[in-house]
């Protein structure tokens, strides 16, 4: 894939795992490692605690899990230098005179970052204040291991290399629930890419919220959220766990995988970076507020991945695939246009309109969008003056389409040809009336928007305009000609 474009691929792991066997869980870790190293993914993310488990209970206050854990992540420290890519992993971890649940930054032999949960849950099924303390108790900024000085604090950001379009930020599991997630300023910081060591377990309902989660903070965010959470194969002695993971890019979900799986499974997805710098460039709202917070910058060396883009785009991405979904959107859409039309009506007081029906599918929902609106204001559609203007090109069946929609709905209709005079000014501009161009196309466009015009001012009405976003886009209209109206009511519309 050409990087001029601008896409990453990043995965999320739920491996397969046995509580507190940390040796057994490290080697699952590794085939996955690999496995997304071998598909190309640039930063691939494990789930909250992978390398001790997350129902450990009060193991996690066993000294020889804790340092196993830590042996744990020296050893998949040392294995990245065997595979290419940024790995995220979650681990049990003792500083400070205390347990924190934290996630490392492993890359090409280095543990370039540990980042402590913010938040703590201790309600509910949850009670995890019982071994773990919050970022804020911390009372380190760095540790050392092996010789090696690794920041640790949660106000940390990961770049690879000079591109700042790729910058990642860390949250754990019960950051993304609270009222202020991390991932907010993270965002704000310059992350375009945030990811979620999880351990979400299973009620009724919880899986439909937390994927509204996941596609809110993408969608607020603007950017793109990778989650993984712990599966199936943890405890059950009170929860159950699925093995949710999920990529959402601005709200949309790119990938997912299926829950409940008692092997390892993985997901990835190409995002699109320069498509969110873009649009965090038009959203004006954005950097609207900045918190004075400092947050450190830590350089990742990344690799150049050659890889064919697995993501696909929809050929109509603004019209849902499912029948009851596409059903209430068009509702939607119709119901928005004719209000916002019957409102300029309402505020004008005016009572008649006028547009020009062709037979084809912009005139005709500009007309019906027109009929709609008087229904809301309860006027007789005899006020609305459907004209066609048959033209040098107008063939039989456009001209009765048009004809019997108007005859349909009760309205007026006006047949004027513009044959004639389209010729005559043809003539006078000496311009060959048997040569097909962009002069004889635009002579007619230009000659029935005068008529529609005119004839508005005659019966005192507004010329309802049939031009819709794609034309707009492409340039495909007539200036001064269809490209004029008093009132648009298709502009927001794609021609899909």
């Amino acid at each position: 894939m050409d990087k001029r474009f601008g896409f990453i691929r990043v995965g999320a792991v739920v491996p397969k795992m046995k509580i507190s066997d940390v040796h057994y869980n490290v080697e699952m870790i590794k085939e996955m490692m690999l496995s997304s190293s071998k598909k190309h993914s640039e930063i691939t993310v494990f789930p909250e605690l992978c390398i001790s488990g997350y129902t450990c209970a009060d193991l996690f206050l066993n000294e020889r899990l804790i340092r196993s854990s830590l042996d744990g992540l020296k050893d998949l420290r040392d294995y990245t230098k065997k595979v290419k890519g940024i790995f995220i992993v979650g681990l049990p971890f003792h500083k400070d005179n205390q347990l924190f649940n934290v996630a490392a930054v492993l890359e090409d032999g280095h543990i370039l970052g540990i980042v402590p949960k913010t938040y703590i849950p201790n309600y509910g099924e949850f009670y995890e204040k019982r071994w773990f303390s919050e970022d804020k108790c911390r009372i380190s900024d760095e540790v050392i291991i092996e010789g090696e000085v690794i920041p640790f604090k949660s106000k940390l950001l990961f770049q690879i290399g000079e591109d700042e379009r790729k910058t990642f930020g860390i949250e754990i599991c019960e950051d993304l629930w609270a009222i202020y997630p991390p991932s907010n300023d993270l965002c704000v910081e310059g992350a375009n890419l945030i990811f979620n060591l999880s351990a979400s377990n299973e009620i009724i309902g919880k899986n439909e919220y937390r994927k509204n989660l996941v596609k809110s903070a993408s969608e607020k965010n603007i950017c793109s959220y990778i989650y993984a959470s712990s599966g199936i194969n943890e405890s059950t002695t009170d929860l159950v766990f699925s093995g949710t993971s999920m990529i959402y890019e601005n709200g949309k979900c790119l990938a997912s995988n299926e829950r409940f799986d008692f092997e390892s499974n993985m997901i990835i997805s190409d995002i699109d970076l320069a498509r969110l710098e873009n649009l965090r460039y038009k959203e004006k709202s954005y950097m609207g507020v900045i918190k004075e917070e400092k947050y450190d910058v830590i350089r990742c060396e990344g690799y150049d991945a050659s890889f064919e883009l697995e993501r696909s785009y929809e050929q109509y991405p603004f019209v849902p695939s499912d029948v009851n979904k596409r059903n209430e959107r068009l509702e939607e859409i119709l119901k928005m246009q004719a209000y916002a039309l019957a409102r300029r009506l309402k505020g004008t007081g005016i009572k008649r309109c006028v547009i020009g029906i062709s037979g084809g599918l912009d005139s005709t929902l500009a007309f019906l969008v027109t009929i709609k609106a008087y229904e809301i204001l309860n006027l007789p559609t005899k006020d609305i003056y459907g004209i066609t203007m048959p033209g040098l090109g107008t063939t039989k069946k456009t001209h009765d389409n048009a004809s019997d929609l108007v005859v349909a709905y009760q309205a007026t209709l006006k047949e004027i040809d513009i044959k004639e005079s389209s010729l005559r000014h043809l003539r006078d501009i000496e311009h060959d009336e048997d040569l097909y161009d962009v002069t004889f196309e635009n002579a007619q466009a230009r000659e029935r928007t005068q008529v529609l015009m005119d004839f508005a001012n005659k019966v005192g009405g507004l010329v309802i305009g049939t031009g819709d976003m794609s034309e707009l886009a492409l340039g495909w209209c007539t200036y001064n000609g269809d490209h004029m109206s008093m009132y648009g009511v298709n502009v927001s519309i794609p021609k899909t």
